[in-house]
């Protein structure tokens, strides 16, 4: 059983890191065209909206309070000493946590009935949205049976994960936690090591920088009627941009 956890918790987490480090670093460079989602929405963008938004707000909403804790453990600690405060971090988890799930269950089921969607579907994208749902509804599980999470992620979760970093592992406080905790754990990192072979590459390539950079003004300058037009001529004069 110790050799077991040792692998879980130590041998795991590296060889995720690993494989998701050069996976991620080679596939950029063969395969740049393909670092995206490799968007369907052109094939049913009525299905995909609301799926869509309502999982990638709530998954975002649910990382970044994971990620603060991580990064500031002591802070949450400090907030959660508040009733009032830990009580709102409790709802607002369980509620972006079950708007993750459903929403990624509309997904899930919009790729597996839509026909389109199925030519473009390959066996990896089963499997990741199946480990995202599975890791989405044990989060949601965890929350609603293991309460205060906030805190005992900042005390015991958030350590843990510092010293596999720090390369110098400390499991004692991990491997003490309720199984389900372990197994969320577990799958956390096995989708990190997934992420170079699926879509979910694309979240490296985010482009937040369209929120801060100026509008760009398009101006069309022909005639589209007429360009349009298959009786028009061909020219190889075009209108330059300006």
């Amino acid at each position: 059983m110790k050799a077991l956890n040792n692998f879980l918790t130590i041998g795991l987490p590296y060889m995720a890191i690993l494989i998701c480090v050069v996976g991620c670093i080679y596939r950029y460079r063969s395969m740049g065209f393909k670092f995206s989602s490799l968007s369907t929405q052109f094939l049913d963008s009525e299905k995909l909206f609301f799926g869509s938004m309502l999982f990638h707000w709530s998954v975002l909403v649910v990382f970044l309070g994971h990620l603060v804790a991580f990064l500031f453990p002591d802070v949450i600690i400090s907030l959660s000493s508040n009733p009032t405060n830990l009580v709102i971090f409790e709802l607002a988890g369980f509620t972006f946590g079950l708007g993750a799930v459903l929403g990624l269950v509309w997904l899930f089921l919009r790729r597996i009935s839509n026909d389109r969607v199925q030519m473009v579907t390959n066996q990896m994208d089963i499997v990741i949205e199946l480990l995202i749902i599975v890791q989405c509804v044990l989060g949601v599980f965890i929350a609603f049976n293991y309460r205060w999470g906030s805190v005992w992620f900042a005390s015991d979760l958030s350590p843990y994960l510092w010293s596999i970093l720090a390369l110098n592992p400390q499991t004692a406080a991990v491997t003490a936690l309720p199984a389900a905790v372990l197994i969320h754990v577990v799958v956390a990192f096995v989708i990190l090591g997934l992420i170079p072979f699926s879509r979910l590459v694309h979240f490296l390539v985010a482009p937040f920088s369209y929120i801060s950079r100026p509008y760009q003004q398009v101006i069309w300058n022909w005639n589209r009627k007429l360009i349009r037009d298959p009786n028009t001529a061909w020219s190889d004069a075009r209108p330059k941009n300006n």
